[in-house]
């Protein structure tokens, strides 16, 4: 069963730091391209950051340099570090494994709250 957990998500004040992660199991992420998405109340899911099984990353235009997806093939962990936090940040992340059209994983989201 493969499963992706997402954890690090939580209260934070504008131009703070959030550390995202995401354990992946069931699968060997090395083999997958992976990314992290978002979904705020209201709005449909757009994609945050993805890095390619080959290492290369791109990132929403929204990120401005703000937000570093990194991945530990070996411990099959996804990061996201999160820097100047804005109020428009909030949302539900989400990891999600992509291997193709029909093998593609999410987990159950993180909830960033970016609040003063």
């Amino acid at each position: 069963q493969v499963q992706l957990v997402e954890t690090g998500g939580g209260l934070v004040q504008p131009g703070g730091s959030l550390s995202l992660s995401c354990a992946v199991s069931g699968i060997m992420i090395r083999f997958y391209d992976m990314g992290w998405y978002r979904q705020a109340p209201g709005k449909q899911r757009e994609l945050v950051a993805r890095m390619r099984r080959g290492g290369s990353a791109n990132y929403a235009d929204f990120v401005e340099g703000r937000f570093t997806i990194s991945r530990d093939n070996a411990k099959n962990m996804v990061y996201l570090q999160m820097n100047s936090l804005r109020l428009e940040d909030t949302a539900v992340y989400y990891c999600n494994s992509d291997g193709g059209p029909f093998d593609s994983y999410w987990g159950k989201g993180t909830l960033v709250t970016v609040s003063s």
